[in-house]
């Protein structure tokens, strides 16, 4: 064929079905920031509220760490500006006073004490006392029988059995957690009641907590505070070397779910704070549609008490997990399937609610294999704990 029957045939080509197909624009970081910010604005307009950077939903907790982080740079708020159209972008009111910039401390700032706003070297005067809520680092009257949980993470961290890693967020700042913030380790003993802040831009949520550090001292800071300093201050977690890639990029691999029986079999029904804890690759609603007719859910129907969306976090290891923490309350009973087999289900367990949701947090943060349940407390507690609280009280 010649070049010119070639030629003719692109010539005739009106519909422009030879033309090479065009490349696709490269992204820019404009680009990129804007659309993530749309997100942002999808969620809220579906939500009708701001996404929070402290929830369990790791999705969400993403869009509130992504908003975080714009609403703290001018060169980002200012090439958003044209997309806010909810006005999540608005500067709060400036406070009319002194007090008012106190009392609107939501994250703790004003807590810190590093040191920065010190007065030590100042001529002192007489002054009103410290205000309740101003977290102050004090010698920890009962550090006796915190001190035999920092011997023990050091001997991990020298064996190998746990693993420093940077400080992975603060949705890992639960209670057992252990820290190192400028090079002093630290162990979150308690995390109180959330209490929650209105201001004109979103409402806060924030938690006290007892903080115990390795050199004798404790402090009642803010979780946000506590967080912040660890993001400033290049600050690590300490975890189980089996579970540091529970840290790494998030991969969404299911939801964890725990359900409650609505069985009318006495043998069922009967049993105290009975709960199955599951995973599931899909949306639970949909694993447990047909529950009734399943020896796994007992062959009865289901309440759906919890679901939490999951990352980086192995079925295998989740079930082995928890199997160990209950396995001495987990139920044992047969029941009958439709094809006549009998069959044992497992992952159902006679413990509170509340010892189920700390089970999970733990799991989030790696410190899981630190922990056991107590019957006695019904609740976890660390490994070794009461036995040490006994001796020490002889």
């Amino acid at each position: 064929m010649s070049d010119t029957d070639f030629q003719s045939i692109f010539d005739s080509d009106e519909d422009g079905l030879l033309d090479a197909p065009e490349k696709a624009p490269k992204l820019t970081s404009s680009d990129r920031l804007q659309r993530s910010f749309l997100e942002i604005v999808d969620f809220y307009r579906e939500h009708e509220r701001l996404p929070r950077s402290d929830t369990r939903e790791i999705a969400e907790r993403k869009l509130g760490a992504r908003l975080d982080g714009i609403l703290a740079n001018d060169t980002k708020l200012s090439a958003l500006k044209h997309l806010d159209e909810f006005g999540l972008l608005a500067e709060p009111e400036a406070p009319a006073s002194l007090d008012d910039l106190l009392e609107d401390d939501n994250l703790g700032l004003l807590d810190d004490d590093s040191g920065l706003l010190g007065t030590s070297d100042l001529p002192q005067r007489k002054r009103p006392e410290t205000p309740a809520d101003a977290a102050q680092r004090v010698r920890a009257e009962d550090f006796a029988q915190f001190e035999p949980l920092f011997q023990q993470k050091h001997v991990e961290l020298a064996n190998g059995t746990s693993k420093l890693v940077t400080f992975p967020g603060m949705q890992y700042i639960v209670e057992g957690a252990f820290f190192v913030l400028n090079g002093v380790m630290l162990f979150i003993a308690d995390v109180g009641e959330a209490e929650y802040k209105t201001t004109t831009v979103r409402v806060n949520r924030r938690e006290r907590l007892r903080v115990i550090f390795e050199n004798g001292t404790e402090s009642s800071m803010y979780r946000q505070s506590l967080g912040i300093r660890m993001g400033e201050g290049h600050g690590q977690a300490v975890v189980a070397a089996e579970f540091e890639t529970i840290l790494a990029d998030d991969v969404a691999t299911g939801y964890v779910y725990v359900l409650r029986s609505l069985s009318d079999d006495p043998q069922i029904r009967d049993v105290p704070d009975l709960y199955k804890i599951g995973f599931s690759r899909g949306p639970v609603e949909k694993r447990v549609a047909h529950a009734e007719s399943q020896p796994t859910y007992l062959m009865a129907p289901v309440e759906i008490v919890a679901s939490y969306r999951t990352y980086n976090l192995k079925t295998s290891a989740l079930e082995h997990l928890l199997h160990r923490v209950f396995s001495d309350k987990r139920l044992s009973v047969s029941q009958v399937g439709k094809d006549g087999r009998v069959y044992e289900p497992a992952e159902w367990y006679s413990v509170p609610i509340g010892a189920i949701d700390q089970a999970i947090e733990l799991i989030a943060s790696g410190d899981i294999i630190d922990y056991e349940y107590d019957p006695e407390a019904r609740r976890l507690r660390l490994r070794g704990s009461a036995s040490d609280l006994r001796a020490q009280s002889q």
